[in-house]
């Protein structure tokens, strides 16, 4: 996926190349990190000279990226100047592609969200009219804000894998609903009709970054995302970075066995008794189908129209109305996720795991039983212990992080 592009004589600036140099990258992640940062929390952490920190300074204000904020407390002399990244230097958009709903969203220079908007992904949004409605909403999100294009500093999408982040292609997603979704370049195509640079990861890969973001001055250094909803994803961050693979394997965390005898998997080559079997939106909807066959009562009957099939929206609707069905098929789902989180748990040992994907911001009761489950199995507690949340994000961390992405690689060299 190249980072320039010519059209109409216009061309977008790399984003390695809006910070050329090496020092300015580094002041200027550093000064991202914090809410605002003085200049002798700078000196001190960056090991550079005065003179060497004062130019620095005084290139990222000339650029526009930061701005002095005010003063901080005295220590005894002059207040310091404090100095914060500037909002409206750029604005990042983020893309999240996932197979029931997609979303869109847009954040200035200082990572504060901007707008957003999402779309449910029928059998009718194949890659082309995803990629028209999200071309279009950009459009009119440049034309509402009223910015320039010089301050569109580029999209980043967090995508079902698998997928290559380097030639910013989508492989061989399973589980859509519309047809077309295999080998799509959608960082190409997205980079020809938006003139700006465009990054691809994996959907929970983007999601920890937003997460991470929200952390970030907390000193959490190891945390794990899982995502669940029709398959399962999952992302980890050692020391506070992002792990990636020697390839970008989605699917992986479904593929995770919990019985060894267990029901096949839905797709061939899948392992018997894997998470996925278990603890996915299709899991609970075939739960469901089939003990209703067996004429299990349940206000699912009353919920479903005349020759309507079973769906996850059905299931949730009757779990709030306390159906005993409904709530036995989703807890032993929420079980089999806890004993599956808790393997992680025992391999990985983070200290804070944010749980998304709409099995966890749906109803309360599969998050909770998931991680009490987790907890009760996992090795060495209390000694160890993990801290749970839905995170800060919710359904948008993924478009956020999205979003981050690129901000994230204005101080980094992009790898190729």
């Amino acid at each position: 996926m190249s980072n320039t592009h010519a059209q109409d004589g216009r061309t977008h600036l790399p984003l390695q190349d809006r910070i050329p140099s090496s020092k300015a990258r580094e002041i200027f992640r550093r000064i991202r990190q914090k809410h605002e940062i003085s200049k002798n929390d700078l000196l001190t952490k960056s090991g550079l000279t005065v003179s060497t920190l004062t130019r620095v300074l005084e290139e990222l204000s000339a650029a526009g990226l930061i701005e002095e904020s005010g003063f901080g407390a005295s220590t005894g002399g002059r207040r310091p100047i404090l100095y914060r990244t500037r909002a409206s230097y750029g604005y990042c958009f983020g893309l999240d592609i996932s197979r029931t709903t997609s979303r869109l969203a847009i954040v200035d220079a200082a990572g504060q969200k901007i707008d957003s908007i999402s779309w449910t992904m029928t059998e009718h949004m194949t890659p082309s009219a995803l990629i028209d409605y999200v071309v279009e909403q950009i459009q009119l999100w440049v034309a509402k804000y009223r910015i320039p294009h010089e301050q569109c500093i580029g999209l980043g999408i967090g995508a079902v894998g698998t997928l290559d982040r380097f030639t910013g292609i989508i492989e061989n997603p399973q589980w859509f609903y519309a047809p077309g979704w295999n080998d799509v370049p959608i960082g190409a195509e997205l980079e020809h009709r938006l003139r700006i640079p465009v990054l691809l990861d994996n959907g929970a890969n983007t999601a920890i970054i937003a997460e991470s973001w929200s952390n970030r001055t907390k000193g959490v250094r190891y945390m794990l995302y899982v995502h669940a909803g029709v398959g399962l994803r999952s992302a980890m961050m050692a020391d506070g970075k992002l792990i990636h693979g020697a390839t970008d394997m989605e699917g992986s965390l479904g593929q995770m066995i919990i019985q060894a005898d267990g029901i096949p998997h839905r797709t061939p080559g899948g392992n018997y008794g894997c998470l996925d079997s278990y603890a996915t939106i299709y899991a609970i909807e075939r739960e469901a189908i089939s003990k209703l066959r067996t004429g299990r009562p349940s206000r699912l009957q009353s919920v479903i129209q005349l020759g309507e099939a079973v769906t996850f929206r059905h299931i949730i609707e009757a779990l709030h109305q306390q159906d005993t069905l409904a709530t036995e098929i989703v807890s032993q789902a929420a079980t089999y996720f806890g004993i599956g989180l808790a393997n992680l748990l025992n391999v990985l040992h983070p200290e804070k795991v944010i749980l998304g994907g709409p099995l966890m911001t749906s109803n309360d009761l599969f998050f909770y039983t998931a991680t009490q489950t987790a907890i009760r199995r996992t090795y060495h507690y209390p000694s160890y212990q993990v801290v749970f949340s839905k995170g800060t994000y919710g359904e948008e961390a993924i478009a956020i992080g999205a979003a981050l992405l690129v901000l994230d690689n204005l101080t980094s060299r992009q790898e190729a």
